[in-house]
């Protein structure tokens, strides 16, 4: 039985093959497009999926939609009728697109699915689960338990902003949902556009600057005060209400009411990339610690309701690894998995396990690990493919044929100061790049993370890095017993790794508090001594895990820095050319591109370096 999952018209846009039950292919439309956040409709990633497996489109036992068109419509009519006379110009521009892309939904889609070889309309099965089931079951079915408790936060779906379901086998059954206008979702990300950052992408970035933010200050008390008293009421349940006269997101054009906040904050809206203050890092704490609150509440009724000893996280705001890395501290559960794909692309990958379990009723297998195959579920590219790209832009190269020689060559150079891009295999699914489109450094090298972000990403210099750690030497690095294949979960070096600070630590002032040396892998050491780790299984990644542990006999650490393959505002790397071209116009010093080496040195002039700031806007 061969499904195909989509998810598309919002951001993120992806495709998703599942045959029998496994999921053999998945990738996000931005990576050939070269589109951040891509939402239009999939047609390279559904292509790629299709071509992968050598299965054509007639094939299919059904295409799914990862959510309601219809029922989100009806949600976006009933939410201007309910704020009425507000949002009356809001509503008049945007009902023409809406008509379009939400009624005439199922149209559009059988006739993107019309340029593709082979589709036959009549003959297509086309199924339309609701967007939260989408989530649950991304999360669910892949997951290394037969029973769980699922939880799923994001912006919002149809209706519902979250949800609380219970998993059993092949079942899941939806037990609770959080409804629109009352969404964790959105209240993390209204503060996201407030401190300056996009919304939909920016989310990464107030989770990086809230350690910044001085934990017993009176003003983070007060900004937690102010955010309980007047914006969010939390209930014993994890549900929420948001005070709807501070926002402006269900039916204006800003997520917030900015006199409004300017009035109980004290500041105002941070224009993008204008100079971070103390005010804007206090206030990045201040909600990040109510937004665990109200998740660690969500997990515990979770808990009470299902009484699983398990739980499984799906939704964008899974991708919060601060929360998640605090709900396993919290000891609710005894097991956790999270969706690599938290948000809308993994809808992809849920809609399609969703048909498969659910409408057409398959048994599921459950897997030792986890079914998401370490994420690397994209596109691959072979000796030639490379050699093609080598030759298109007259790159010098050394091939090595034996990887254990080619490994301990890369180990070497990474333990000598520079910095590698590292293209391997098959391309990650999801946000995070997991040692197959990564840039790697080392993380002894106190200067590196300041090298990687102003050289190599080009972005805010107050963004940590995460480290990739040999699963073997996880407990020695960092304080936590559960492996973090996914790098979603964010726990604290351990001490005996740590620096002693100065007595005036916290009066420094912010950026020069970033500067001190914290501890002896300063570079994967985030301000409030913690990182966002990523395990390191030989079971999923060989070659990675090879390449770490030739540095561990170099250099007696077996851990390293791994961020994704690209600059600010590109999508993650997807061929060998994006790779050679991200190599070229940034400051790394080696690429390694399956057995081939460049080394920068040796290269020919690259004259369009900044070309990049054209091509890609700030994320």
């Amino acid at each position: 039985m061969k499904i195909l999952g989509i998810s598309a018209f919002y951001h993120d846009s992806a495709a998703a093959l599942v045959v029998d039950g496994k999921i053999v292919a998945a990738a996000q439309e931005e990576r050939f497009t070269r589109k951040k956040h891509d939402p239009a409709f999939p047609v390279n990633a559904i292509n790629y999926c299709l071509h992968s497996e050598a299965v054509n489109i007639s094939e299919l036992d059904a295409i799914v939609f990862y959510d309601k068109p219809l029922l989100k419509f009806e949600r976006l009519l009933e939410t201007y009728y309910g704020f009425a006379p507000k949002g009356v110009r809001s509503f008049v521009t945007a009902i023409p697109v809406w008509v379009k892309e939400k009624i005439f939904l199922k149209k559009i889609i059988h006739d993107e699915l019309g340029k593709i070889d082979g589709y036959n309309k009549q003959e297509a099965t086309l199924l339309f689960p609701e967007h939260h089931l989408s989530h649950s079951a991304s999360a669910f079915y892949p997951s290394p338990f037969e029973e769980a408790a699922i939880l799923t936060i994001d912006g919002v779906g149809e209706w519902a902003t979250a949800s609380i379901s219970h998993g059993k086998g092949s079942s899941i059954t939806n037990i609770k949902e959080l409804h629109f206008p009352h969404s964790v979702g959105l209240l993390y990300s209204a503060f996201t556009y407030y401190l300056g950052f996009r919304v939909n992408s920016g989310e990464y970035k107030l989770m990086g600057l809230a350690p910044y933010g001085i934990p017993d200050s009176e003003q983070v008390k007060k900004f937690i005060k102010v955010i309980k008293e007047k914006l969010v009421e939390i209930k014993d349940d994890g549900s929420i209400w948001l005070n709807q006269k501070y926002f402006n997101y269900s039916t204006g054009l800003r997520m917030v009411n900015h006199k409004q906040w300017e009035k109980i904050f004290g500041f105002k809206h941070r224009d993008s990339e204008s100079e971070i203050e103390q005010q804007h890092s206090n206030l990045a704490y201040a909600i990040q610690q109510v937004t665990e609150e109200i998740i660690i509440k969500m997990a515990a009724e979770a808990k009470r309701i299902t009484g699983a000893k398990n739980v499984c996280l799906a939704g964008g705001v899974a991708l919060n690894c601060v929360a998640n890395g605090k709900l396993i501290k919290s000891n609710l559960f005894d097991n956790i998995f999270i969706q690599p794909a938290a948000g809308d692309a993994g809808g992809a990958v849920g809609a399609a396990l969703a048909a498969y379990h659910m409408v057409f009723e398959q048994p599921r297998k459950v897997q030792k690990m986890d079914a998401m195959s370490g994420a690397y579920l994209g596109p691959e590219f072979n000796a030639q493919e490379i050699e093609h790209t080598a030759k298109m832009y007259k790159a010098k190269y050394e091939k090595i044929d034996d990887f254990s020689k080619l490994s301990a060559q890369v180990a070497k150079i990474i333990s000598e100061g520079n910095v590698v891009g590292w293209f391997q295999g098959r391309m990650e699914f999801g946000p995070r790049a997991l040692g197959n489109r990564s840039i790697l450094g080392d993380a002894r090298n106190t200067e590196m993370q300041l090298k990687l972000n102003l050289k190599i990403k080009y972005r805010e210099s107050f963004r940590p890095f995460a480290p990739s750690v040999l699963i073997e030497d996880n407990r020695e690095f960092f304080d936590i017993d559960k492996a973090s294949p996914y790098m979603l979960l964010v726990a604290n070096v351990q001490d005996k790794h740590l620096n002693t600070l100065p007595d005036n630590y916290y009066a420094l002032p912010l950026m020069d508090r970033l500067y001190i040396e914290r501890s002896d892998v300063p570079s994967i050491t985030h301000i409030d001594f913690s990182a966002r780790i990523q395990t390191v299984h030989k079971e999923t990644n060989e070659r990675y895990w090879n390449l770490i542990n030739e540095f561990k006999k170099l250099t007696g650490f077996g851990v390293i820095v791994n961020t994704s393959f690209n600059v600010r505002g590109e999508p993650i790397v997807c061929t060998p050319e994006d790779a050679y071209r991200c190599f070229m116009r940034t400051e790394m010093d080696y690429l390694v591109v399956g057995d081939y080496i460049f080394n920068k040195k040796e290269q020919p002039e690259w004259t369009n370096t900044d070309q990049w700031r054209e091509e890609f806007k700030l994320d």
